[in-house]
């Protein structure tokens, strides 16, 4: 039974984590807000036992994106009712529920990803494409995406009614000459390249800085540090990366 307001409060539900997410991202900060934004961006989900029977994955092959629900572990377990969207400068306040804001009273997400493999040769691993998640994220479930009852194009989307604009991305010599001598160098870069060109810098230093912005940040990525700066002559601004520091 649904609880109604004069009736006793539902009791709570217990979830357990079905898998773990392994991905290009070690930490949260730089990650698109959305999936799909980077598809350079891989990762893998690992089932865990009792679910990383093959049996459970038996037809998934078939389906070519999957809907991911996941627990904000990184997030405060609390809540607000108004957070401020990076959408709206990081300044003016929404309703938490008229968001995708990581400060929910679940602290639940749902992610829309690619599918790309399927590896059963010990235990379940998903290989994903378009990932959005740091690495460690708990997933609590996976369901096929259907494209003709999920994709509604005429949709209303509030205040984020497109994609966000993208920054030109430019490379110190330096840096691709360290890319060239990488295996994975192309989708490395292809991967900085979608990050950056979407600004990750907090929404309060873009609003209050802009383009006079000349510190630099870094941004983890796969097994690097990618360190950054915005530059600006003249108009548009662009995010110039300025070196690769290897994780230790």
């Amino acid at each position: 039974m649904i609880a109604t307001p004069s009736s006793p409060a539902a009791p709570g539900f217990a979830m357990t984590p079905i898998g773990v997410i392994e991905s290009d991202y070690p930490d949260k900060f730089g990650i698109p807000r959305q999936p799909g934004l980077a598809p350079a961006a891989r990762a893998s989900l690992v089932l865990t036992p009792p679910h990383d029977d093959p049996l459970a994955v038996r037809g998934l092959e078939t389906f070519s994106h999957l809907w991911l629900t996941f627990v904000f572990h990184q997030s405060p377990e609390r809540w607000t009712p108004l957070v401020r969207p990076p959408r709206l400068g990081g300044n003016a306040r929404v309703g938490v529920f008229a968001s995708r804001s990581t400060h929910r009273p679940n602290r639940l997400g749902l992610s829309l990803v690619e599918l790309l493999e399927i590896d059963t040769r010990r235990g379940v691993r998903l290989g994903l494409g378009g990932c959005d998640l740091v690495s460690g994220t708990p997933i609590l479930d996976i369901k096929p995406y259907l494209p003709w009852a999920e994709a509604r194009p005429e949709a209303r989307a509030g205040f984020a009614p497109e994609a966000p604009p993208l920054l030109p991305v430019t490379f110190a010599p330096e840096v691709e000459t360290t890319l060239a001598k990488r295996a994975d160098g192309a989708s490395l870069r292809a991967l900085i390249h979608q990050v950056l060109a979407q600004d990750p810098r907090p929404a309060y230093h873009r609003r209050t800085l802009g383009g006079d912005d000349a510190r630099v940040y870094g941004v983890r990525l796969r097994d690097v540090d990618v360190r950054f700066r915005m530059e600006q002559a003249g108009e548009p601004s662009w995010m110039h990366v300025i070196e690769l520091v290897t994780l230790r």
